[in-house]
């Protein structure tokens, strides 16, 4: 009998069998919408309305068309680059530092961390008002996003297969939460209740209306990070360079228009002030334009929405910790994995612990999504500026290229959305400096480790960090 020999697209690197493709435009148009929607709008739209009053869509637009630019950034680049590493092996392919790549996987991990804790938070609120404890913040809140979290991270211990099934279940019950609220609007609005004429008021306190746009806006970027995540399903795509940029503009362009329609229908129903008390703005909304319908029901379908994106971004956090772990850029500890479980422990230990500081010690919801969206910026701006310097880097096959003008307007844009310029708040900075300097400790402690026992460091491969991004 012959040898049966492997083609190109079954074999992947060092010989190995390669991850089977098996997502089609559909499968894929699902992961990406999926891994957008979630904690964002469910959480922070009474917050963006404290920034801005009535013109509350707004932010999320302006937000929407920086990730669209940056997207395309990110689709030059996967369409290039199938591989699934994302940021981290676009950052040490245009740079070949391995301290930059290291923060750059790092800034990923600490901003799932934040995202998953922003998560526990909203959980909190929202089993605090569905289940009648009496309590919507202080000690409370704390507690049952501590037992939240302590949860998740037994769920993540134990193990949890991920399928493209799953996602689309989890997908179809987010995405019926938001639909529910655009429908109470519309219902509104047909029967002439509501006021939508505050969907054109500007309030933005003692702010001038660029301001404040620009500070909503750096806050309602949470909302749409996710799509940059499906870059590591490169390798599990069908035609990837084919059908990635149609698929992943499309999601966009569907999770965009989401987000502004149910921002309408949130301040047309509730005013700004009213919107802007709480965790649980979404509910207040339902609870306004249709007062009959159970709101026990929307209020778990929003604890389960956001419930999924704790756990898909504690289980990115420790995969990446552990990654980093093997690829000896940060202790070996935390590389070690349970004899039958077959899990990293202690990296899920690692990033349980992160969390349970963010919640106990920041705790508010705007203090932790602001701080994922200013990690994720950090991150958007060296991609965009990658994009550029890889283009001395040409590959034989043909790839999507976008126009040059974009990464340049999208680092640009990311870049001012990070800064203090833009109205963020103080506070995201000390958060997201104590997580980086607690990388950068361990990073220097692994350094030193390494040097005195003369242990031999593989080249830097970034695709062992698995490195994806936080969802909502």
């Amino acid at each position: 009998m012959a040898e049966s020999v492997r083609t190109e697209d079954e074999t992947g690197a060092n010989g190995q069998p390669a991850l089977k493709r098996v997502l089609g435009p559909g499968l894929l148009l699902l992961f990406i919408v999926g891994d957008i929607l979630g904690t964002g709008i469910y959480a922070l739209t009474g917050q963006v309305a404290a920034q801005v009053g009535g013109v509350v869509w707004l932010p999320f637009l302006v937000a929407f068309l920086v990730a669209l630019v940056t997207a395309f950034s990110y689709l030059e680049l996967v369409t290039k680059y199938p591989q699934a590493a994302g940021a981290a092996l676009y950052t040490h392919k245009a740079f070949g530092v391995h301290f930059i790549t290291f923060l750059v996987a790092f800034a990923v991990m600490s901003s799932g961390i934040t995202s998953a804790s922003t998560a526990a938070r909203a959980f909190s609120a929202n089993a605090a008002d569905v289940f009648g404890l009496g309590f919507s913040d202080g000690i409370g809140i704390t507690l049952i996003g501590l037992g939240f979290m302590s949860l998740v991270a037994l769920v993540n211990h134990r193990g949890v297969g991920e399928s493209v099934k799953a996602n689309v279940l989890l997908t179809c019950v987010e995405l019926t939460g938001l639909l529910i609220v655009i429908g109470v609007g519309a219902w509104a609005l047909g029967a002439g209740e509501g006021d939508f004429g505050r969907v054109t008021e500007f309030d933005t306190g003692e702010r001038s209306v660029l301001g404040g746009v620009i500070a909503a806006t750096g806050l309602a970027f949470f909302a749409m990070v996710g799509f940059e995540d499906s870059v590591n399903m490169a390798e599990e795509c069908k035609e990837p360079r084919r059908i990635f940029p149609k698929v992943l503009l499309a999601g966009l362009l569907a999770t965009g228009l989401i987000y502004v329609l149910v921002s309408i229908s949130a301040i047309a129903l509730v005013p700004a002030d009213d919107l802007s008390r709480g965790d649980t703005p979404l509910l207040q909304v339902v609870e306004a334009g249709a007062p009959g319908f159970p709101i026990g029901l929307f209020g778990v379908i929003t604890m389960f929405a956001v419930a999924n994106s704790a756990l898909i971004n504690m289980l990115m956090a420790s995969r990446l910790v552990y990654g980093m772990s093997s690829q000896h850029v940060l202790p070996p500890l935390l590389g070690r994995v349970h004899p039958t479980r077959r899990t990293p422990t202690t990296a899920i230990l690692f990033t349980t612990a992160l969390a349970f500081g963010l919640i106990t010690f920041v705790g508010a919801v705007p203090a932790l999504g602001g701080t994922t969206a200013l990690l994720l910026l950090i991150v958007f701006t060296v991609v965009n500026v990658a994009v550029l310097v890889l283009r001395r880097d040409p590959v034989d096959d043909d790839h999507f290229r976008t126009p040059t003008v974009l990464p340049v307007v999208g680092a640009l844009a990311c870049a001012f959305l990070a800064t203090p310029w833009a109205g963020r708040p103080t506070e995201q900075y000390r958060i997201a400096g104590v997580l980086l300097g607690v990388g950068v400790l361990l990073w220097g402690v692994t350094v030193l480790v390494n040097r005195r026992t003369g242990a031999a460091v593989p080249p830097l491969d970034p695709d062992r960090f698995t490195s994806g991004g936080p969802v909502n």
